[in-house]
């Protein structure tokens, strides 16, 4: 593995190329139902090995609990699920991401793939993405030397221009931008990365809940 050491050394790869692995296999997702479950399975596996491979490179990615944190992820989860009939989308499919649809409602391997999902979405896609976004993206936008630049330190253009770039990332884009504007306040008012972490961490996991609990499956 020291091939892989000396790649992630480099501080722009590090922060960058785990995040676009695992977004090129969120796209391999598109080839029917049941190569979708097997492959998010694939995708949560990978997602834990490059988290894994980037702490010792990536100082910033440790989780941290505040009430702050707490707040704006509940806060986050309530406006994705209450905004959601009320402004349109970027993307509509055929698919509805319910893993009863490929193995049968109720069945065994449904109930799995729909754990890996929650377990996926609420451990593995908070660290990757915070790390991108908020912490990269931010700070290379206001200096190519972003290391330089605190992560606590408010600049207007990469605070809105991540935001936007977060949200149409998603298909409930406006939730999303409104989400990303809240998990970068936590990072400014912190200056810290976990906050913001444990927030995206706790909107996944409730979403991940409710999905479940109402067959809003679409959000997946």
């Amino acid at each position: 593995m020291r091939f892989l050491k000396d790649y992630f050394s480099n501080s722009v790869i590090a922060r960058v190329a785990p995040f676009l692995i695992f977004l090129a296999l969120t796209y391999g997702e598109k080839f029917g139902p049941v190569w979708a479950e097997w492959l998010y399975l694939v995708k949560t596996l990978v997602g834990i090995w490059l988290v894994w491979e980037m702490r010792p490179f990536v100082t910033e990615m440790r989780w941290a609990i505040s009430w702050e944190a707490v707040v704006v992820g509940i806060l986050i989860c309530v406006i994705w699920v209450g905004l959601d009939p009320f402004y349109p989308h970027l993307l509509k499919t055929g698919a509805t991401g319910n893993p009863g649809d490929a193995f049968g409602q109720g069945s065994a391997l449904a109930r799995f793939f729909t754990g890996v999902h929650i377990l996926g979405m609420t451990l593995v896609v908070p660290p990757l993405e915070e790390v991108f976004y908020r912490s990269f993206v931010y700070r290379y936008l206001a200096r190519q030397n972003f290391l330089s630049v605190p992560l606590g330190q408010f600049i207007p253009f990469p605070f809105f221009a991540t935001a936007i770039a977060f949200g149409i990332s998603h298909n409930e884009w406006l939730a999303g931008i409104l989400c990303g504007m809240a998990y970068q306040w936590l990072v400014l008012r912190k200056n810290r990365l976990g906050d913001a972490m444990t927030a995206h961490a706790i909107t996944n996991f409730l979403l991940g809940v409710w999905i479940v609990w109402q067959g809003a499956w679409r959000f997946w």
